[in-house]
């Protein structure tokens, strides 16, 4: 027989499954119903090997699930709306729709290359009008619920991409996509009220326990919760100031005792007031504003200060008056833009101190620490305590102390105990062409007027031009200029886009109904498929498009169109794809097309020049440790290409791509496909009678067969991809062992053969067609339910048992299940290693726990 030939193979049951509409879903089934979803792509080129081990990892859940009686639907549409593709028609002089459906028509093929069993009927792209027109009514119900808004805000700029970020987007002070260091800029932007759902958004995360506990605690820490207190430092200046007061958020009220400075943010309104008279002050602040707003640049930032002059009066120390200072590290988004420091108790806050001589006092003393001899030197002291040098809170522990200090700010009617969170409302304002337009349009006359429904979609201009930096909707001769809705006279539609995570905020719900024409999707159908049962992608969207995607469900529900509150029911992150990294004798990056070995050395294939070999690093093109998807299905075949992306690492944790590992999936998938034509012993025909007895290797591996069975579907209900694998090749040598010799050989080896090919098909499922086709079923395996294993087979005869001699381990014995107790007691006490540990003493008396312990007592 020949080998097996899977480019025909796989063409062949492709087309199959398409033509028979195999993987369509619809809502009228008896059937409960299951919704597996992986995060969509962008459509940014060509897919490499890295990209599609989460499309993989959802076919197999989804195969898997409609085997076990499932109505499933699988999706799949593109997240088509971003940057990359401006820039692309900048570079290549292209228009980004081009460039966007071209780069959607290599990439479907390529997933559909790979066999994946998605609905395709329900394929949907953002930046189809009739996708995005649906978010645009979306966005003008949220205006009219208090959701939307715009103000005046500091934001972050990215002067490659000239346009804005949110901080999540900010990444160690750098744009995510174009790595450029963020600036600051004060603009007019849309913002969403995610804070309005903060609490709901944190009370919720005990509650997703399908969840990766990392990603919950990702979450917890980006809403932020904390209690403290606000307080109002009365200033001694407030002509000056502009203002009299300056108020304060703290969760360290116990400490105000130690308080040596108050600190402002550089975009505080009372440090905008000073600079207005102060040129120094306002190139500070103007340097300030060269980092970004995320705490990743605060924090890494060098931490300066701006003594303005103007003082503070002590809330609780009649007479003290606290310098005030503008400092880079105080984010005007967190809080109220000012804090008071407490350098013996805030590392931050005892930096700064000590760089501008500022007096540092502490108030918090640990227990057992004589209160005269504690100092701080180069480390604030943040733990557990009692209080000193703090007046009326003196001997109170530090959590009584926050209590007492907060009552009597209120009293006193300068504070009150509160509580705030991290979370900033989401800015979706982009300054891009590419996107979502914003229906509004700005009147002279009316100001901010939503565009009337029925003249959505507002759509994108198709006569635009990249010839100069900024927004190419800003510069459009036309497109801009319209009438007022409200008033009809001359005004201008808002140039800005939606930030691209607007679209990836609810495409879920579009698939449950990708052609309705009314609201975005039908209530019905979102009310059966939702919420994603299973959800997979990277941890890297943690805190981005699955916090916005929970607070976009609550808004969603709010204006009434769904009836869920959480999105995603259970969600996997897979690991990503690595494989070393070459460069040449130049510095310059090489595929791993481009070297070879020779003599023991990697090289560069094309002149022999030597060749840097790296460390294992997740698949880039930038890196070109890329292993093209075409290169490996055209000489492999997309099912050795699944076999290695399942079996060689658990899914939530990195895979090595290796010449080895593919060469080895291959010799696998051969031997598979040897084993079902080519059998040790012929196969009886399908459905033939069992045999009246079967021998003793016959009987052996009819229970391995079972026992895969069982565990194998326990392997797959918990995502252990890779031991679902190992087990499938461990009864492959078993069955192989099978010569025909013993009594019911050759029908154990065809029930063996149809029970592995039915495994294995969602790992493998154009191989499995292929060996279910040639085991003599007229059926698609596709349509063929789970084996299901006979409980009677699962269960070991014997048990391993073990054996404690005054509740020590002294030995482990084989025993059969469930056998009495004077035999267990006997073969312990026969055991040499219970003899020596007995050592001649008396045995008091012994305790059997039937087919788990023996412990004798002595």
């Amino acid at each position: 027989m020949a080998r097996y030939n899977s480019k025909e193979a796989e063409t062949k049951w492709q087309a199959l499954w398409r033509d028979r509409g195999c993987f369509s879903a619809t809502e009228s089934s008896d059937r409960p119903k299951y919704y597996v979803l992986e995060m969509f792509p962008y459509p940014s080129g060509r897919l490499h090997i890295g990209h599609v081990r989460n499309y993989t990892i959802g076919d197999v859940v989804a195969r898997y699930k409609r085997a076990r009686g499932f109505n499933v639907l699988h999706p799949m549409g593109w997240d088509a709306f971003g940057l990359p593709a401006e820039n692309a028609a900048i570079a290549n002089r292209i228009h980004p729709a081009t460039w966007t459906f071209e780069n959607i028509d290599v990439m479907r093929g390529q997933l559909q290359m790979m066999g994946l069993a998605y609905d395709w009927d329900r394929e949907i792209a953002t930046c189809s009008p009739d996708y995005y027109r649906h978010e645009q009514k979306m966005f003008l119900d949220f205006l009219a619920a208090g959701l939307a808004y715009r103000k005046e805000s500091w934001v972050n700029w990215d002067p490659v991409e000239n346009t804005v970020l949110a901080n999540e987007q900010v990444i160690e002070g750098r744009g995510w996509r174009s790595g450029a260091l963020v600036e600051k800029r004060k603009l007019s932007q849309w913002f969403l009220r995610i804070t309005a759902y903060a609490e709901d958004l944190l009370g919720a995360l005990p509650g997703l326990e399908r969840w990766p506990d990392k990603v919950r605690l990702m979450q917890e820490n980006w809403i932020g919760k904390s209690t403290g207190a606000r307080l109002r430092f009365a200033v001694d200046d407030p002509e000056r100031a502009g203002t009299p007061e300056i108020e304060v958020f703290t969760t360290r009220q116990d400490t105000l005792f130690g308080a040596s400075f108050l600190a402002i943010s550089p975009n505080h309104p009372v440090a905008a007031r000073l600079a207005e008279a102060n040129p120094e002050l306002a190139q500070f602040i103007a340097e300030c504003n060269r980092v970004g707003t995320s705490e990743a640049a605060i924090e890494t930032a060098e931490k300066r200060g701006f003594a303005t002059g103007l003082k503070a009066r002590h809330p609780f120390i009649e007479g003290l008056l606290l310098p005030v200072c503008v400092a880079n590290f105080v984010l005007m988004e967190y809080g109220t833009g000012a804090i008071f420091g407490c350098p013996a108790h805030d590392q931050r806050d005892l930096d700064f101190a000590r760089k501008y001589q500022l007096p540092v006092l502490p108030v918090v003393i640990p227990d057992g620490i004589d209160p005269a001899a504690f100092t701080i030197g180069d480390e604030a002291y943040t733990g557990p305590g009692v209080l000193r040098n703090s007046g009326f809170l003196d001997g109170l522990e530090v959590e009584a102390a926050k209590q007492a200090a907060g009552l009597r700010l209120e009293a006193m009617a300068v504070g009150e105990r509160t509580t705030v969170y991290r979370l900033r409302d989401w800015g979706v304002s982009r300054q891009r062409y590419w996107g979502c337009p914003i229906p509004v349009v700005h009147c002279d006359s009316c100001g901010v007027v939503p565009v009337p429904e029925a003249e959505l979609p507002v759509a994108l201009p198709l006569d635009v031009t990249f010839d100069r930096p900024g927004n190419p909707l800003e510069h459009h001769p036309t497109w801009k200029h319209v009438n007022c809705p409200a008033c009809g006279r001359p005004a201008r539609r808002e140039t800005d886009t939606f930030d691209t995570f607007f679209e990836s905020s609810w495409y879920f719900a579009r698939f449950a109904s990708p052609h309705e024409t009314g609201r975005g999707f039908s209530a019905e159908a979102a009310r059966y498929w939702l919420p994603v049962d299973q959800y997979i992608g990277g941890v890297e969207h943690a805190v981005l498009h699955l916090l916005y995607s929970r607070f976009f469900t609550r808004a969603l529900k709010g204006c009434g169109y769904l009836d869920v509150e959480e999105p995603f029911a259970g969600l996997m992150t897979q690991g990503m794809v690595t494989h070393a990294t070459y460069r040449a004798e130049d510095g310059s990056w090489l595929y791993p097309e481009e070297i070879e070995s020779r003599d023991g050395r990697i090289v560069r294939a094309a002149d022999g020049s030597p060749v840097a070999v790296g460390r294992l690093e997740k698949m880039s093109k930038s890196r070109k440790n890329v292993v093209g998807l075409e290169v490996v299905v055209d000489a492999y075949g997309a099912d050795t290409a699944r076999l290695l992306l399942l079996s060689d690492s658990p899914p939530d944790r990195d895979l090595e791509w290796s010449e080895a590992g593919i060469d080895g999936a291959w010799r696998y998938l051969n031997r598979l496909w040897r084993l079902v034509v080519e059998p040790p012993v012929p196969l009886p025909a399908a459905g033939s009678a069992a045999p009246e007895r079967f021998g003793e290797s016959a009987t052996a591996v009819r229970r391995a067969i079972h026992k895969t069975i069982a565990a194998t579907t326990d392997d797959l209900e918990k995502f252990h991809f890779n031991k679902a694998v190992a087990r499938l090749r461990e009864l492959t040598n078993s069955l192989a062992e099978l010569d025909g010799g013993g009594a019911g050989d050759a029908w154990v080896l065809r029930e063996g053969c149809e029970a592995l090919v039915r495994l294995v098909g969602p790992v493998m499922p154009h191989l499995a067609e292929e060996l279910w086709q040639a085991l003599g079923h007229e059926s698609l395996l596709v349509d063929t339910a789970w084996p299901e294993a006979d409980p009677a087979l699962t269960a070991d005869d014997t048990v391993t048992v073990a054996v404690q001699v005054n509740g020590k381990l002294r030995a482990t014995l084989p025993l059969a299940r469930d056998a009495e107790a004077g035999v267990a007691e006997a073969a312990a006490m026969a055991d040499p290693a219970v003899i020596r540990a007995l050592d001649g003493k008396a045995v008091r008396r012994i305790i059997v726990v039937p087919n788990r312990i023996i412990n004798v007592v002595v």
